[in-house]
Protein backbone atom coordinates (compact mmCIF):
# COMPACT_ATOMS: atom_id res chain seq x y z
CA UNK A 1 0.00 0.00 0.00
CA UNK A 2 1.41 3.39 -1.00
CA UNK A 3 2.18 6.15 1.49
CA UNK A 4 -0.51 8.31 -0.14
CA UNK A 5 -3.13 5.95 1.31
CA UNK A 6 -2.47 7.48 4.72
CA UNK A 7 -2.03 11.10 3.68
CA UNK A 8 -4.68 13.69 4.57
CA UNK A 9 -4.85 16.76 2.36
CA UNK A 10 -5.69 20.01 4.10
CA UNK A 11 -6.67 23.60 3.53
CA UNK A 12 -7.00 26.13 6.33
CA UNK A 13 -10.09 24.45 7.85
CA UNK A 14 -10.82 21.37 5.75
CA UNK A 15 -9.18 17.96 6.03
CA UNK A 16 -9.78 15.39 3.27
CA UNK A 17 -8.73 11.76 3.36
CA UNK A 18 -9.16 9.65 0.23
CA UNK A 19 -9.31 5.90 0.80
CA UNK A 20 -9.36 3.79 -2.33
CA UNK A 21 -10.30 0.49 -0.71
CA UNK A 22 -10.94 -0.78 2.81
CA UNK A 23 -11.82 -4.31 1.82
CA UNK A 24 -8.58 -5.84 3.07
CA UNK A 25 -8.48 -4.23 6.55
CA UNK A 26 -10.75 -3.42 9.46
CA UNK A 27 -8.80 -0.43 10.79
CA UNK A 28 -6.69 2.30 9.25
CA UNK A 29 -5.12 5.40 10.78
CA UNK A 30 -3.96 8.41 8.80
CA UNK A 31 -0.66 10.21 8.98
CA UNK A 32 -0.78 13.27 11.23
CA UNK A 33 -2.01 16.47 9.63
CA UNK A 34 -2.08 20.01 10.94
CA UNK A 35 -5.19 22.14 11.34
CA UNK A 36 -4.86 25.28 13.40
CA UNK A 37 -2.12 24.91 15.99
CA UNK A 38 -2.32 21.14 16.48
CA UNK A 39 -1.59 17.88 14.71
CA UNK A 40 -4.51 15.49 14.24
CA UNK A 41 -5.21 11.94 13.10
CA UNK A 42 -8.17 10.50 11.28
CA UNK A 43 -8.93 6.82 11.63
CA UNK A 44 -11.56 4.49 10.25
CA UNK A 45 -12.75 1.22 11.74
CA UNK A 46 -15.01 -1.37 10.14
CA UNK A 47 -17.48 -3.25 12.25
CA UNK A 48 -21.15 -3.57 11.42
CA UNK A 49 -20.89 0.12 10.55
CA UNK A 50 -18.06 2.36 9.49
CA UNK A 51 -16.70 4.54 12.32
CA UNK A 52 -14.69 7.66 11.57
CA UNK A 53 -12.69 9.10 14.43
CA UNK A 54 -10.83 12.40 14.76
CA UNK A 55 -8.19 12.61 17.48
CA UNK A 56 -5.27 14.75 18.52
CA UNK A 57 -1.87 13.44 17.53
CA UNK A 58 -0.61 14.39 21.02
CA UNK A 59 -3.03 12.90 23.57
CA UNK A 60 -1.18 14.54 26.47
CA UNK A 61 -2.80 17.89 25.68
CA UNK A 62 -6.40 16.65 25.69
CA UNK A 63 -6.88 18.10 29.16
CA UNK A 64 -6.88 21.56 27.62
CA UNK A 65 -10.10 23.30 26.62
CA UNK A 66 -10.98 20.66 24.01
CA UNK A 67 -13.82 18.20 23.74
CA UNK A 68 -13.10 14.60 24.62
CA UNK A 69 -12.27 12.17 21.86
CA UNK A 70 -15.73 10.60 22.19
CA UNK A 71 -17.22 13.75 20.71
CA UNK A 72 -15.20 13.23 17.52
CA UNK A 73 -16.43 9.78 16.55
CA UNK A 74 -19.00 9.42 13.79
CA UNK A 75 -20.85 6.24 12.87
CA UNK A 76 -21.67 6.09 9.16
CA UNK A 77 -24.09 3.60 7.66
CA UNK A 78 -22.59 3.02 4.21
CA UNK A 79 -21.44 0.00 2.21
CA UNK A 80 -18.09 -1.18 3.56
CA UNK A 81 -16.43 -1.62 0.20
CA UNK A 82 -15.34 0.77 -2.48
CA UNK A 83 -13.76 4.20 -2.45
CA UNK A 84 -14.22 6.66 0.41
CA UNK A 85 -13.62 10.40 0.61
CA UNK A 86 -13.78 11.67 4.18
CA UNK A 87 -14.12 15.44 4.60
CA UNK A 88 -13.84 16.99 8.07
CA UNK A 89 -14.51 20.71 8.22
CA UNK A 90 -13.31 22.59 11.30
CA UNK A 91 -15.94 25.28 11.81
CA UNK A 92 -13.96 26.83 14.64
CA UNK A 93 -11.22 26.09 17.16
CA UNK A 94 -11.03 28.19 20.29
CA UNK A 95 -8.43 28.53 23.01
CA UNK A 96 -8.75 30.07 26.46
CA UNK A 97 -6.06 32.65 27.35
CA UNK A 98 -3.65 31.45 30.04
CA UNK A 99 -4.74 34.32 32.29
CA UNK A 100 -8.42 33.47 31.87
CA UNK A 101 -11.09 35.27 29.93
CA UNK A 102 -13.38 34.35 27.08
CA UNK A 103 -12.38 31.61 24.61
CA UNK A 104 -10.93 33.08 21.44
CA UNK A 105 -10.88 31.62 17.94
CA UNK A 106 -7.42 30.70 16.67
CA UNK A 107 -8.31 31.98 13.20
CA UNK A 108 -8.02 35.53 11.98
CA UNK A 109 -11.50 36.69 12.87
CA UNK A 110 -10.95 35.50 16.44
CA UNK A 111 -8.16 38.03 16.83
CA UNK A 112 -10.11 40.98 15.44
CA UNK A 113 -11.14 42.13 18.88
CA UNK A 114 -7.63 41.58 20.25
CA UNK A 115 -6.09 43.55 17.40
CA UNK A 116 -8.69 46.30 17.81
CA UNK A 117 -7.97 46.51 21.54
CA UNK A 118 -4.23 46.75 20.92
CA UNK A 119 -4.71 49.52 18.36
CA UNK A 120 -7.05 51.40 20.66
CA UNK A 121 -4.55 51.19 23.53
CA UNK A 122 -1.75 52.40 21.29
CA UNK A 123 -3.90 55.33 20.21
CA UNK A 124 -4.75 56.18 23.82
CA UNK A 125 -1.05 56.11 24.62
CA UNK A 126 -0.34 58.54 21.79
CA UNK A 127 -3.08 60.84 23.05
CA UNK A 128 -1.18 61.08 26.33
CA UNK A 129 2.43 61.16 25.15
CA UNK A 130 1.75 63.55 22.27
CA UNK A 131 -0.79 65.68 24.20
CA UNK A 132 -3.43 65.22 21.51
CA UNK A 133 -6.44 67.45 22.33
CA UNK A 134 -5.80 67.40 26.08
CA UNK A 135 -8.42 69.33 28.05
CA UNK A 136 -7.17 69.22 31.63
CA UNK A 137 -3.84 69.83 33.36
CA UNK A 138 -2.60 67.73 36.26
CA UNK A 139 -0.20 69.57 38.57
CA UNK A 140 2.13 67.23 40.44
CA UNK A 141 4.62 68.33 43.10
CA UNK A 142 7.36 69.11 40.59
CA UNK A 143 5.71 69.44 37.19
CA UNK A 144 2.54 69.30 35.11
CA UNK A 145 1.11 67.03 32.45
CA UNK A 146 -1.93 67.23 30.18
CA UNK A 147 -4.69 64.60 30.16
CA UNK A 148 -8.26 64.02 28.99
CA UNK A 149 -11.32 64.37 31.19
CA UNK A 150 -13.23 61.60 29.41
CA UNK A 151 -10.44 59.04 29.89
CA UNK A 152 -9.94 59.95 33.55
CA UNK A 153 -13.68 59.89 34.24
CA UNK A 154 -14.07 56.50 32.55
CA UNK A 155 -11.33 54.98 34.73
CA UNK A 156 -12.09 56.61 38.08
CA UNK A 157 -15.41 57.38 39.80
CA UNK A 158 -13.63 60.09 41.79
CA UNK A 159 -12.51 61.89 38.62
CA UNK A 160 -15.99 61.41 37.16
CA UNK A 161 -17.50 63.08 40.21
CA UNK A 162 -15.03 65.97 39.96
CA UNK A 163 -16.03 66.69 36.36
CA UNK A 164 -19.76 66.15 36.90
CA UNK A 165 -20.21 68.61 39.72
CA UNK A 166 -19.33 72.25 40.08
CA UNK A 167 -15.99 71.67 41.75
CA UNK A 168 -12.90 73.78 41.19
CA UNK A 169 -11.31 71.05 39.04
CA UNK A 170 -14.18 71.41 36.55
CA UNK A 171 -14.09 75.20 36.57
CA UNK A 172 -10.30 75.63 36.37
CA UNK A 173 -9.56 72.55 34.20
CA UNK A 174 -6.78 71.54 36.58
CA UNK A 175 -6.23 68.79 39.12
CA UNK A 176 -3.66 69.29 41.85
CA UNK A 177 -1.86 66.22 43.19
CA UNK A 178 0.79 67.81 45.42
CA UNK A 179 1.76 64.52 47.12
CA UNK A 180 2.88 62.92 43.85
CA UNK A 181 6.03 63.54 41.82
CA UNK A 182 5.74 64.19 38.11
CA UNK A 183 7.44 60.85 37.35
CA UNK A 184 4.96 58.96 39.52
CA UNK A 185 2.09 60.97 38.04
CA UNK A 186 3.20 60.06 34.53
CA UNK A 187 3.32 56.40 35.55
CA UNK A 188 -0.17 56.76 37.03
CA UNK A 189 -1.52 58.22 33.80
CA UNK A 190 0.27 55.64 31.66
CA UNK A 191 -1.46 52.92 33.66
CA UNK A 192 -4.82 54.62 33.16
CA UNK A 193 -4.15 54.96 29.42
CA UNK A 194 -2.92 51.36 29.18
CA UNK A 195 0.71 51.85 28.13
CA UNK A 196 2.77 51.60 31.33
CA UNK A 197 6.01 49.59 31.22
CA UNK A 198 6.64 46.94 33.87
CA UNK A 199 9.84 48.52 35.20
CA UNK A 200 8.10 51.87 35.54
CA UNK A 201 5.27 50.17 37.41
CA UNK A 202 7.72 48.51 39.83
CA UNK A 203 9.55 51.78 40.46
CA UNK A 204 6.38 53.65 41.43
CA UNK A 205 4.32 50.89 43.08
CA UNK A 206 3.76 52.65 46.38
CA UNK A 207 2.85 55.97 44.77
CA UNK A 208 0.51 54.13 42.41
CA UNK A 209 -1.06 52.34 45.37
CA UNK A 210 -1.77 55.67 47.08
CA UNK A 211 -3.26 57.07 43.88
CA UNK A 212 -5.33 53.96 43.27
CA UNK A 213 -6.79 54.20 46.75
CA UNK A 214 -7.38 57.95 46.52
CA UNK A 215 -9.07 57.84 43.11
CA UNK A 216 -10.80 54.47 43.59
CA UNK A 217 -9.16 52.56 40.74
CA UNK A 218 -9.63 49.02 42.03
CA UNK A 219 -7.71 47.16 39.31
CA UNK A 220 -4.61 49.29 39.90
CA UNK A 221 -4.88 48.79 43.65
CA UNK A 222 -5.11 45.04 43.12
CA UNK A 223 -2.13 45.07 40.74
CA UNK A 224 -0.03 46.96 43.30
CA UNK A 225 -1.14 44.62 46.07
CA UNK A 226 -0.19 41.52 44.08
CA UNK A 227 3.17 43.01 43.13
CA UNK A 228 4.04 44.06 46.68
CA UNK A 229 3.47 40.49 47.85
CA UNK A 230 6.20 39.17 45.58
CA UNK A 231 9.39 40.67 47.02
CA UNK A 232 9.01 41.25 50.76
CA UNK A 233 12.41 41.45 52.48
CA UNK A 234 14.01 42.96 55.60
CA UNK A 235 14.52 46.31 53.87
CA UNK A 236 10.88 46.90 52.99
CA UNK A 237 8.76 44.72 55.28
CA UNK A 238 7.96 47.42 57.84
CA UNK A 239 7.02 49.99 55.21
CA UNK A 240 4.81 47.45 53.47
CA UNK A 241 3.20 46.48 56.74
CA UNK A 242 2.24 50.10 57.36
CA UNK A 243 0.91 50.50 53.83
CA UNK A 244 -1.04 47.25 54.15
CA UNK A 245 -2.69 48.60 57.27
CA UNK A 246 -3.30 52.07 55.82
CA UNK A 247 -4.83 50.86 52.54
CA UNK A 248 -6.61 47.81 53.97
CA UNK A 249 -4.65 45.08 52.22
CA UNK A 250 -5.19 42.07 54.48
CA UNK A 251 -3.16 39.57 52.49
CA UNK A 252 -0.13 41.86 52.37
CA UNK A 253 -0.47 42.55 56.09
CA UNK A 254 -0.68 38.85 56.88
CA UNK A 255 2.38 38.03 54.76
CA UNK A 256 4.41 40.81 56.37
CA UNK A 257 3.40 39.58 59.83
CA UNK A 258 4.42 36.01 58.96
CA UNK A 259 7.73 37.20 57.56
CA UNK A 260 8.50 39.17 60.72
CA UNK A 261 7.23 36.74 63.32
CA UNK A 262 6.98 33.19 62.00
CA UNK A 263 10.23 33.45 60.06
CA UNK A 264 11.92 35.40 62.86
CA UNK A 265 13.03 38.33 60.70
CA UNK A 266 11.94 40.76 63.40
CA UNK A 267 15.19 39.94 65.21
CA UNK A 268 17.25 40.84 62.14
CA UNK A 269 15.93 44.41 62.07
CA UNK A 270 15.89 45.38 65.74
CA UNK A 271 16.93 49.00 65.15
CA UNK A 272 14.43 49.51 62.35
CA UNK A 273 11.70 47.88 64.43
CA UNK A 274 12.45 50.19 67.37
CA UNK A 275 12.03 53.18 65.06
CA UNK A 276 8.83 51.63 63.69
CA UNK A 277 7.42 51.47 67.23
CA UNK A 278 7.91 55.22 67.62
CA UNK A 279 5.82 56.24 64.64
CA UNK A 280 3.47 53.42 63.64
CA UNK A 281 -0.23 53.29 64.33
CA UNK A 282 -0.97 52.03 67.85
CA UNK A 283 -3.45 49.43 66.65
CA UNK A 284 -0.94 48.05 64.19
CA UNK A 285 1.73 47.82 66.88
CA UNK A 286 -0.74 45.95 69.08
CA UNK A 287 -1.40 43.50 66.24
CA UNK A 288 2.33 42.87 65.82
CA UNK A 289 2.79 42.14 69.52
CA UNK A 290 -0.26 39.90 69.48
CA UNK A 291 1.39 37.89 66.68
CA UNK A 292 4.66 37.74 68.64
CA UNK A 293 2.90 36.49 71.78
CA UNK A 294 1.00 33.93 69.75
CA UNK A 295 4.27 32.66 68.26
CA UNK A 296 5.91 32.40 71.71
CA UNK A 297 2.99 30.38 73.06
CA UNK A 298 3.47 28.00 70.17
CA UNK A 299 6.93 26.98 71.31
Amino acid sequence: MSDSAYKVETTSRLAQWRIDNLASCTYRKSDPFKIGKWNWHLSVEKNKMLFVKLSLAHPEITDKQLKSNDDFVWAIDVPLTGKFIIDVEFLDLKIVPSDGGEPCSIWAEGFTRKRSNATALASLGRMLTESIHTDIIINASDGSIGAHRAVLAARSPVFQSMFSHDLKEKELSTINIPDMSIDACQAFLRYIYGNIEHEEFLTHRLALLRAADKYDISDLKEACHDSLLEDIDTKNVLERLQNASLYQLPKLKSNCMRYLVKFGKIFDIRDEFSAFLQCADRELIAEVFHEVLGAWKGF
